[in-house]
């Protein structure tokens, strides 16, 4: 007796549910397996078949099938729609075996293979017109060099696509199936949203600006995460296989689900290739140049150092006082932002900060030879981390493997990473009195010569720079970062840095920074008249 839809979808997620369980979380992320819902891959599904001409027959694949939730999800909503073939790689026996046993009285053949090593069809027939895949999310330091080397070459010679060398996997899946879709095929990708705001995702996006006509790109609110177990924000990419047209415009959506999302908006592809960052998209319009002043005309923004080893290098106060360690080689720094309630932090008359929690950074440029004749403490404490800290590639590639970065203290500190607070603020600007560096989970903001001078004028301007900081629209800052699964923002400096800044620069008394180039245009034009 043939089992229906409904019944095959429900064996198949007790063998998902049955599969996951004999693996460890750590063994899935290494893979990038996680397995899609029941209603996402209907949603998508259903969407793919709205782009596809009703009565064409369906010809399905998914080069990374796992066991098989497009598949189900296309038979719950094709309805009477000829399914003329159906086809999916898997590339772990793991799923694959037990898969091709759930699928083996339908259309659906399952081969157990490695796709990125399969020959192309040769003829258009042979080819998929419908292609809904959610790729493996492994990411670039689980692929090695030689593999890497081998999948950036074939992802050129299929798409025409040079890949970063810090792409995932699935930016390869989406390059290599090019040459296997029929000419005017649909394709649908779930894959991470990060590629439309990082540097490597720069590749992807001309593929699909390009090579493609890009339709559609849905991104999923990131706190409703679409994967209890892969802590990402997702993201459908549809398009069809076929060069735009220089007046296409691409559907943007947000939240929601594809079929009924919160907000939706058309941008054109010139837009698109204006703007590198795309999470911004349908929420805000495209930007236009700005010609005034960026934070990084007022700051110098530098990630806070990286010791190599916090849990060794860091002490708390008590720790030192017990260690007997000496002061001159012990920096004030920062800790987490959880135990800075306040914005502003206040110091002691030695510039420790005035917190609860009070640290101390170890940092010797002495060498070992001397050390433990002049600091016996401190080279007690230290030759503890000879055979577990000292090779780390940080410490070993210092002078000294126990001395850090040059990172004084900045008078404002930005947290890297966070997510909104009650006010609606995802990062929060800190004005340091002390003397205290920091470490990589904070942005660094020094005052560049411009407004160095501005504030020995005015030193008072600094808290209102602090303050205007703060008030910051979160929506600027946002679409300036990158989100997360479960609503985790990030800012890189260089993001940070292109932040318009107009109106903190008005603030410290600077002129108009348009004004200030129209009047050295005069002044070089005046220079030249009477020359």
């Amino acid at each position: 007796m043939t089992r229906s839809t409904e019944k095959l979808e429900q064996e198949r997620l007790a063998l998902q549910a049955d599969l996951d369980g004999h693996k460890t979380q750590g063994e899935r992320n290494r893979l990038g397996q996680f397995a899609t819902p029941t209603l996402l891959a209907r949603d998508v599904a259903t969407y793919g078949l709205l782009l596809l001409p009703e009565y064409t027959p369906i010809r399905f694949f998914d080069p990374a099938i796992g066991t098989g939730s497009f598949y189900s999800a296309l038979r719950a909503t094709a309805k009477d729609r000829l399914i003329e073939f159906a086809r999916g790689f898997e590339i772990d026996p793991h799923y694959a075996k037990p898969a091709q046993e759930l699928w083996r009285e339908t259309t659906l053949k399952i081969e157990l293979a490695d796709f990125t090593r399969q020959a192309v069809p040769a003829d258009e027939k042979s080819k998929p017109n419908l292609l809904i895949c959610n790729p493996p999310y492994v990411r670039h330091h689980h692929i090695d060099a030689g593999e890497k080397n081998r999948l950036r070459h074939a992802a050129a010679e299929a798409a025409h696509i040079h890949l970063s060398g810090l792409s995932g996997l699935y930016c390869y899946f989406m390059a290599m199936s090019h040459a296997w879709m029929s000419d005017g095929g649909i394709a649908g990708w779930l894959i991470p949203s990060e590629f439309m705001d990082v540097n490597y995702g720069r590749h992807v996006k001309q593929y699909l600006l390009r090579e493609v006509t890009l339709l559609h790109i849905h991104r999923f609110d990131p706190n409703d995460v679409q994967f209890d177990d892969a802590l990402v924000s997702s993201a459908v990419v549809w398009f069809r296989k076929a060069k735009p047209t220089p007046d296409h415009r691409v559907t943007f959506s947000y939240g929601g689900t594809l079929n009924a999302p919160m907000i939706s908006k058309e941008i054109s592809v010139h837009d698109l290739r204006l703007n590198v960052k795309w999470t911004k998209f349908p929420r805000t319009d495209p930007a236009r140049e700005h010609e005034g002043y960026r934070l990084d005309d007022l700051f110098a923004i530098k990630r806070g150092l990286a010791t190599g080893d916090n849990s060794f290098f860091i002490l708390d106060e008590d720790r030192v006082r017990a260690l007997n360690l000496p002061r001159e080689y012990l920096r004030p720094v920062l800790p987490s932002t959880r135990y800075i309630k306040a914005d502003e932090i206040k110091a002691d008359a030695e510039g420790v900060p005035l917190l609860d929690k009070r640290l101390f950074l170890i940092d010797c440029d002495m060498s070992e030879d001397d050390l433990p004749r002049n600091y016996p403490a401190l080279w007690d404490y230290l030759k503890g981390g000879l055979e577990t800290v000292a090779p780390r590639y940080l410490c070993r590639s210092r002078r000294v493997w126990y001395s850090q970065e040059r990172r004084p203290a900045a008078p404002i500190v930005c947290t890297y990473l966070g997510r909104s607070d009650h006010d609606g603020r995802p990062f929060r600007f800190l004005l340091n009195h002390s003397q205290a560096t920091a470490t990589n989970v904070y942005l660094m903001l020094y005052p560049q010569p411009l407004l160095e001078a501005a504030l020995a004028k005015n030193p008072g301007a600094l808290r209102k720079l602090w303050q205007a900081l703060n008030n910051i629209r979160p929506a600027t800052l946002l679409s300036s970062g990158r989100v997360y699964g479960g609503g985790l923002h990030k800012l890189e400096p260089r993001e940070l840095a292109s932040v318009p800044a107009d109106d903190l620069a008005a603030l410290v008394g600077l002129k108009p920074k348009r004004v200030t180039r129209q009047l050295e245009l005069l002044e070089k034009r005046a220079a030249y008249a009477v020359m």
